[in-house]
């Protein structure tokens, strides 16, 4: 017959096993950051209009120009932690390759019903969401989409967002000082699902 104090350890150790060891998770892989570039907007430059829904802009009947598309995903700390409160801010070039910035020179022929920029702040589950185009190359870019996050109105990452696999890559310096191993954590991969292509991308800080 087994000694009850044997059995009671032997329960004790079976349910540790079992239960999460938040001590021992595996740290998670911070997003690599990326230049903010020439063409953040500044309060003055942005539409009254700067939600997360960038293809369509208060007052205007039309539809921005361009693919539409939905980004999103979670802001997580480095322990995997969703982060509360987050203001997540985007912004691109639209369809013709043009900025919502007064030092874009091509900025007279811009697409004046895409936002170029907008925001969401993540709840408890620290998710963000966009609805916006897919982002074109221009002269001298690949393909990509500006991102930066922000946590009690101080900034914590700013970064760039990449499509897999574009011809263009291969000759963006920007997109090339990116370890190779990192760039998963900066590429949107796009579903073909409807009724809007998707890409979920989760952003850590």
């Amino acid at each position: 017959m087994s000694d009850p104090v044997d059995r009671r350890r032997r329960d004790l150790i079976i349910g540790m096993l079992a239960m999460p060891v938040s001590g021992l998770a595996a740290v998670a892989e911070p997003t690599p950051p990326g230049t903010e570039g020439p063409f953040y907007p500044t309060a003055g430059m942005r539409f009254a209009d700067d939600d997360n829904d960038l293809v369509r802009i208060a007052g205007l009947v039309e539809q921005a120009g361009g693919e539409v598309v939905e980004l999103g995903g979670r802001v997580l700390d480095r322990s995997g932690n969703p982060v509360s409160g987050a203001r997540v801010e985007i912004w691109q070039c639209d369809v013709k390759g043009r900025y919502l910035h007064r030092g874009d020179s091509g900025a007279g022929s811009r697409d004046k019903a895409f936002q170029g920029f907008g925001h969401d702040t993540t709840g408890a589950d620290g998710r963000y969401s966009f609805r916006t185009i897919k982002p074109v190359p221009y002269p001298g870019r690949t393909p990509h989409i500006h991102v930066k996050v922000l946590v009690d109105n101080r900034e914590r990452l700013t970064t760039q967002f990449y499509l897999p696999d574009h011809p263009y890559n291969n000759r963006d310096w920007l997109y090339q000082r990116v370890a190779k191993h990192k760039r998963p954590l900066v590429t949107m991969n796009f579903s073909t699902s409807e009724p809007l292509p998707r890409a979920s991308l989760d952003i850590v800080i």
